[in-house]
């Protein structure tokens, strides 16, 4: 009887062992698992970080380009005031402005706009195109036409600048001598609710109207 209860003994310590080795092996399988599910994750991050990077790289570099022979300005004043302005540059591309914009939404207007209303409406994204006697009716006609088709553009003649068409947005401004110009299509491509639009979305409509 004794020499079976020692075997008995030996065997269910023989078991505990086997149990205990059983569940180390577990223990280090698990470990593996999560070790290797912990360095896949790190990996896929890195690459989205990688990618993040490059493409906030690439959208920076886009950024930064401009339209050949423009002008820009930066850190402009964006306070709303109701008397008139005294603006650098002429057409107005940003500062201090009317509380009200001028309605943007593709308008052509055959009398001078208001410059403080006209700047509000370049701080939500508009391209104010505007032309003097110099230009020529067709050029005249042409720009009206393309600008009634685009929202968040205006157009008005502008007596006091320097060039037969000027195209402006929010801190740019392109001077060209005809409406021909290839760098028309490219400053309204690239500023019509551009990256410089102080206030992306705001509206083009229930502003000023004449």
């Amino acid at each position: 009887m004794a020499s079976r209860s020692s075997g008995d003994k030996s065997a269910g310590r023989r078991a505990r062992v086997e149990e205990m080795r059983r569940a180390d092996q577990a223990r280090d399988r698990r470990r593996k698992i999560t070790v290797i599910a912990v360095s896949a994750v790190t990996v896929a991050a890195l690459g989205v970080g990688v990618g993040y990077l490059v493409s906030t790289s690439d959208g920076t570099d886009a950024k930064a380009t401009v339209v050949a022979g423009e002008k820009t300005w930066a850190n402009l004043s964006r306070n709303h005031v109701t008397g008139d302005v005294s603006y650098p540059m002429t057409p107005p591309a940003g500062g201090d402005h009317n509380p009200v914009w001028q309605n943007c939404d593709g308008d052509v207007y055959e009398k001078p706009v208001s410059d403080e209303s006209a700047v509000h409406s370049l701080e939500h994204g508009a391209v104010w195109v505007t032309y003097t006697s110099d230009a020529t009716a067709a050029d005249i006609k042409a720009l009206g036409d393309r600008v009634s088709r685009t929202p968040y553009t205006l157009m008005s003649p502008y007596p006091g600048q320097s060039s037969p068409i000027t195209l402006t947005a929010w801190g740019h401004q392109l001077n060209v001598t005809a409406g021909s110009d290839s760098r028309v299509a490219d400053f309204l491509d690239k500023y019509v609710q551009g990256p410089q639009t102080p206030e992306p979305g705001a509206t083009c409509t229930g502003g000023r109207a004449e």
